[in-house]
């Protein structure tokens, strides 16, 4: 290759790097924010405990906290399913005690449950930078709704994902990817909220940014290096975190 060759290949080189480094970064600018729902919009997760006892002890057993942490996350029909085949009981039941966990836990949210500190800030500051807005739960869509009026934020969600009828729940990351398509964007270009490691995990896995926001008990474990951002609460979230992320 002569010279004159060299510095036209060179040339055309440079440009095409250039024009990827261009498309990565246009790729990757943030314009979508999903959030979880329950333990991070509303503090239910000790709802759904109570009413895991309550069902739970119709069938002789009772979960430890420990025990009942490492399932947060997951729908109740694959909650169930798991710690009926730890204690060993028979699967025939597990229909009815889905049912009636959902129906006992939805009564409790809808007279004890309390919108978590943080929650009208955070969709106030991405709604100021015109970000989609969407929310991505393992509870049924029913149960998203309720919380979605109590918090009073209808007007600025605009998309809602439930992965209680999908073939996988989250681990798996087809609720948040569902949300994005919703939502009309890229899993590249969405940023999610999450307070459960089950939950980190799907977001991680639809390659979209994750912060989490654990409960205290949790905060100090190892598990949530994943995470692009770790709070401790969603008050604490602002123009210099999201600068850092996008």
């Amino acid at each position: 290759m002569n010279r004159e060759s060299r510095g036209i290949h060179e040339v055309l080189r440079d440009k095409t790097i250039k024009q990827l480094n261009n498309l990565s970064i246009k790729k990757m600018q943030l314009n979508t924010v999903i959030f979880d729902m329950d333990g991070l919009l509303i503090d239910s997760e000790p709802l759904w405990q109570e009413a895991a006892e309550e069902v739970f002890a119709l069938y002789n057993f009772k979960l430890t906290l420990a025990q009942y942490e490492t399932s947060t996350g997951l729908r109740t029909k694959e909650f169930v399913d798991y710690w009926f085949k730890m204690f060993n009981i028979d699967a025939q039941y597990s229909p009815d005690a889905e049912k009636k966990i959902i129906e006992v836990v939805t009564h409790k949210i809808m007279h004890k449950g309390r919108i978590m500190p943080g929650v009208h800030y955070i969709f106030n500051f991405f709604e100021s930078l015109n970000f989609r807005i969407g929310i991505a739960s393992s509870s049924p869509k029913e149960l998203i709704d309720i919380v979605i009026e109590m918090a009073e934020i209808g007007h600025q969600v605009h998309a809602v994902s439930s992965a209680q009828e999908l073939p996988y729940g989250k681990p798996h990351p087809q609720v948040y990817l569902d949300c994005a398509s919703l939502l009309k964007t890229s899993p590249e270009e969405c940023l999610c909220f999450e307070d459960s490691f089950n939950g980190m995990i799907a977001a991680k896995a639809a390659k979209m940014k994750c912060v989490v926001v654990p409960s205290s008990s949790q905060s100090n474990s190892k598990k949530w290096g994943a995470a692009d951002l770790q709070l401790s609460s969603l008050q604490n979230f602002g123009k210099l975190l999201y600068e850092s992320l996008s």
